[in-house]
């Protein structure tokens, strides 16, 4: 299916209005403009700790994406149910910082550890919960070209308590042109969290991560979209990520 521009407004509307339907740009036809101006007010909000926001910190050694989705989704599916909608609710912001969580865990409280050490999750809380890690650690950078990759298929964990769930497989696409590595787990993060929060993706799931230059078209029809403005032409929009109906 193409992904036409009036697909990609309804798709980025429907997010906005699930999440905040207090904003302004909710009670009219939402624009690309509007959206640019709800994306800057929600900034604004968490800035200045207006709307009982909370954020999720992300403790970054390393970047490996396979391991990265599965274990994003490992800490999603961890969370208390009020939690996670707090964070929905607050477009679920994260914040990366370049660290080692073996050297942190002592000091700090993480909710999740990735199992290879790359990486750990604290939150989702308000700002001044997690002020003396952001203090610690610099954000990370992550400035490097994000480059194709042979498709790759991640599992994700199932437990116990899913057992009576049937696992379905889906295609996750992610646009490699002009993204940085930091920019791919900023759009991948959005997309899986909001997927586990949604109950689109669930325990024992198996997610085909593939690489675009563009996403224009889906083979299959979406049942997840990652939309935000084009960072090239601002009131434009663009699919970074997609996630498919089930195989």
């Amino acid at each position: 299916m193409t992904l036409s521009p009036e697909l990609l407004l309804t798709v980025a509307a429907e997010r906005l209005r699930a999440a905040r339907p207090d904003l302004s740009a909710c009670a009219t036809p939402v624009t690309p403009h509007s959206l640019l101006a709800a994306k800057q007010q929600i900034e604004d909000d968490a800035a200045v700790g207006r709307t009982g926001g909370v954020s999720t910190v992300v403790v970054v050694r390393d970047v490996r994406l396979a391991s990265w989705v599965r274990e994003t989704c490992a800490f999603v599916l961890s969370l208390p149910p009020e939690q996670a909608d707090a964070w929905r609710r607050s477009f679920t912001r994260t914040l990366y910082l370049a660290g080692r969580p073996d050297n942190l865990s002592e000091r700090f409280t993480f909710a999740h550890i990735a199992a290879d050490g790359s990486a750990a999750w604290a939150g989702p809380l308000p700002d001044e919960a997690t002020t003396g890690l952001r203090r610690l650690l610099k954000t990370f950078s992550g400035r490097g070209p994000l480059t194709a990759w042979r498709p790759v298929t991640v599992d994700l964990l199932r437990t116990d308590r899913h057992r009576n769930r049937r696992p379905v497989h889906r295609d996750l696409y992610l646009a490699t042109a002009h993204l940085t590595v930091s920019d791919a787990l900023v759009h991948l993060g959005h997309l899986l969290s909001e997927a586990v929060i949604d109950g689109t993706i669930g325990p024992g799931d198996r997610l085909t991560l593939r690489a675009v230059p563009r996403l224009t078209e889906l083979s299959k029809p979406y049942a997840a979209l990652r939309v935000d403005t084009d960072r090239r032409h601002p009131y434009e929009l663009q699919a970074y990520a997609g996630l498919t109906q089930e195989n």
